[in-house]
């Protein structure tokens, strides 16, 4: 039996509702899509796509205000359209009317625009479950969890602590349910080289070691030099990585599998997952072909999980 999905349609003035109209009959072949959006947004997004809405194509009403779609545009009203696409996927799944919600891309500064307080969907859904949701991205080649996220690079190494790590380690193992042995990435070149270029791998190794203590068993490496943790000899050995910070992890993810990689939120009580990609404005209702193998994969992450 095909689980049953909420999707949140985005920024509306974005290429999301595009991706959910094209590849509608692919995705239905894998879960049971429902879309959160009115059926006259719903009708007006694809007159201006001239695209077919198809005949199975489930939604709801009273999503939030109707408003004139403008391609490209950040605007208040799309954000707040995007916000309550998000919230309503949200309380389906809290009711347990749906097995897991994904999500198409918004745009932060409409939602900012909008009054919402949220910087995105993750920093929502931590305050919304009272939970330190953990942001793994990849596909399923690679997959990056982060251990800090959007901070600033001059907060980061501050941030690594013992206390605050062991338990990120702990969470992430019960909730990613890696098969194999995780790569960790130390925080400093070359891993700090025993304490020359800094000593932070000292604080991860023995937050590491609580982790394996707590839970029974070796399932980190200690900290990989981070240069070299991502060439091909190497990722052979792994499927799981867990960088320091965003883009220790996430500029060598996306250079490598950038179209198909997905965006997942462990450690909630909700499967959640999203497109690894933006708005894309600028190419947004102008009959280009989008690739859709992220908004794919999201939903057979689902499927499998």
């Amino acid at each position: 039996m095909k689980k049953k999905v909420a999707i949140s349609v985005g920024d509306l003035n974005g290429i999301g509702i595009q991706l959910a109209l094209e590849n509608h009959h692919t995705i239905a072949k894998v879960v049971e899509p429902l879309y959160c959006i009115d059926r006259a947004m719903l009708e007006q997004a694809a007159q201006k796509l001239s695209l077919p809405i198809p005949a199975d194509f489930q939604t709801l009403e009273n999503i939030a205000p109707y408003f004139e779609i403008k391609a490209g545009t950040v605007s208040a009203s799309s954000g707040a359209y995007a916000y309550a696409s998000f919230a309503k996927a949200v309380e389906l799944a809290r009711q347990n009317k749906v097995a897991a919600i994904s999500t198409l891309p918004i745009h932060k500064k409409a939602w900012e625009l909008a009054g919402v307080t949220y910087k995105g969907h993750t920093d929502a859904l931590r305050a919304m479950f009272d939970a330190k949701a953990i942001m793994m991205l990849g596909s399923p080649k690679m997959y990056v969890a982060l251990f800090t996220e959007h901070i600033p690079l001059k907060d980061v190494a501050a941030s690594i602590d013992e206390k605050k790590l062991t338990q990120f380690f702990i969470d992430f193992y019960h909730t990613a349910k890696p098969a194999k042995q995780v790569a960790v990435l130390g925080l400093n070149p070359h891993a700090g080289d025993d304490g020359v270029l800094g000593d932070e791998e000292t604080i991860i190794q023995k937050a590491i070691d609580n982790a394996h203590v707590i839970l029974g068993k070796e399932i980190f490496t200690s900290p990989l030099v981070p240069d070299v943790a991502f060439t091909p000899r190497v990722r052979a050995h792994y499927t799981h990585y867990i960088a320091m910070y965003h883009d220790q992890g996430l500029a060598p993810l996306k250079a490598l599998y950038f179209d198909e990689g997905i965006n997942v939120s462990l450690n909630l009580p909700i499967l959640r997952t999203s497109v690894d990609h933006g708005t894309a404005f600028d190419i947004a209702y102008s009959g280009t072909i989008l690739s859709a193998l992220s908004y794919i994969n999201a939903l057979k992450y689902i499927a499998e999980h």
